[in-house]
């Protein structure tokens, strides 16, 4: 399946689960008790917070297809398949931290290009540094509007 598809679906999983988990909330807050009054805003809470955080982060796996669509349409989408990997399939260490550095100093020389920030992104995720990744992610991102 593709990761969109997943993506979709746990998200309309979670969706039936936040459902679920506000009807026990309205069902709290039925009973008049202070504390169950108390719980059942908690419990309504939590959910909202949720479909924030799935949003956000399905809005942020949208606009990183659309944006890398649009880069390898230009031509401009990396390819990283002549690295040299791991047993695992992992880009060798040395040869990932090689690849980041030319795409810092792409990033460095283009500071306002979303392209080259995407890059480098994708030099920060290929070298496993995952939370740099998010948020040059979210710098592409911005810069690309």
């Amino acid at each position: 399946m593709k990761t969109r598809t997943v993506a979709l679906l746990l998200t309309a999983v979670l969706a039936v689960y936040f459902a679920m988990l506000g009807g026990k909330g309205v069902l709290l807050i039925g009973t008049g008790d202070p504390v169950g009054v108390g719980l059942g805003i908690g419990v309504l809470i939590l959910p909202l917070i949720g479909a924030w955080i799935a949003w956000t982060n399905l809005r942020f796996g949208l606009k990183t297809e659309k944006m890398a669509r649009q880069l390898a349409d230009e031509g401009g989408l990396p390819d990283t398949s002549s690295l040299p990997r791991r047993p695992s399939g992992r880009v060798d260490r040395d040869a990932a931290d090689a690849w980041f550095e030319d795409r810092r100093v792409e990033a460095e020389a283009e500071p306002d290009d979303w392209r080259s920030w995407f890059r480098l992104a994708q030099a920060y995720d290929l070298a496993g540094d995952r939370g740099r990744a998010r948020e040059t992610m979210r710098k592409a991102i911005t810069l690309y509007g």
